[in-house]
């Protein structure tokens, strides 16, 4: 059984664990949307690499393009998922 991903507050949190989640979801989903506040944060390599490795594809962008990406992505009938810091 996975363990319960930590709580994320900034996009110094996001790492395999705390996306596990996301790599359970069953139908598995195609893309992940990630949304890090106010501004477009880089991620840990290793983290966007394990992510692709389980066939996920990793959009990072500031949150308000975050969600509008994901929106755009649902009307395009994609399997996709958001995580999102509030700005």
């Amino acid at each position: 059984t996975p363990a319960v991903s930590p709580q994320v507050g900034s996009h110094r949190d996001i790492s395999p664990e705390s996306l596990s989640l996301f790599r359970l979801l069953e139908p598995q989903i195609e893309i992940l949307v990630l949304g890090t506040g106010d501004r477009v944060e880089r991620l840990h390599p290793a983290t966007l690499k394990q992510m692709r490795e389980c066939g996920i594809a990793v959009e990072v962008q500031d949150t308000a393009n975050a969600c509008a990406t994901f929106n755009f992505l649902m009307n395009e009938r994609r399997m996709v998922a958001a995580g999102l810091i509030p700005p």
